[in-house]
């Protein structure tokens, strides 16, 4: 079921847009303020997200200038002004689509299902290539590019790359990583962790793709081109 997370201050609009949601089998989630809106968008990530423009302490505009700097999730911008202007610049901003409020709810669901059908349809293309401005990954041949340059890495390094890559701007835990790459390396440890970190970060240079989360663990930066 896609999940869909509403980012908008207005209380009275998300019950009733849960429940028509439901009959289209889309599961959404709601946060009434951006911050917590972008925390939930790290944390468990969404298929797709409405945003507002009219928010309070963060305009939508701000908002959607930072899910662009780690994420490609497809955003539909709401408004209440529904001026050309916002459309506009809500646009170039990497929103995918606009919707003036008042809406009706069956014009936000079909717009919704071609977007969700599109982003399908380009990710069975690129399945199996994925392009983070110089870093290209090849999972057919697993085989990493740095600027057009090969880069060796051990099958630990580059089962570590392919899932932190695999959410951009998610936070993996230490624990996460073990769970993953035990399957490998039973004898591996949480310290050993953060050695790999280091060296698959030494190999994939001058990137600097992966980030230390204090008290969260790792996070890979680059969006998806």
């Amino acid at each position: 079921m896609p999940r869909i997370l509403l980012i908008d201050d207005d209380q009275e609009l998300a019950s009733p847009l849960c429940t028509y949601f439901a009959r289209f089998d889309l599961d959404l989630g709601v946060e009434y303020h951006p911050e917590q809106g972008l925390r939930r968008l790290r944390e468990e990530g969404a298929d797709l997200v409405i945003l507002d423009l009219m928010l309070p302490d963060i305009d939508g505009f701000e908002v959607c200038r930072i899910i662009r700097r780690g994420s490609e999730v497809p955003i539909i911008m709401l408004t209440a002004r529904g001026e050309v202007t916002d459309r506009v610049v809500g646009l170039e901003l990497g929103a995918d689509d606009y919707l003036p409020k008042p809406f009706d709810p069956r014009e936000l669901v079909a717009r919704i299902q071609r977007i969700l059908k599109r982003s399908a349809r380009r990710d069975l293309v690129d399945q199996g290539h994925w392009w983070f401005q110089d870093l290209h990954i090849d999972q057919e041949r697993q085989a990493v590019e740095v600027q057009g340059v090969a880069v060796k890495l051990t099958h630990m390094e580059y089962r570590l790359l392919v899932l932190l890559a695999s959410r951009p701007a998610h936070p993996f835990s230490r624990d996460a990583i073990l769970n993953h790459l035990r399957g490998i390396e039973a004898e591996l440890y949480t310290r050993a962790v953060d050695v790999l970190v280091s060296r698959l970060r030494q190999k994939l240079r001058p990137t600097d793709y992966i980030k230390t989360v204090r008290g969260a663990g790792y996070s890979f930066v680059a969006p998806r081109r």
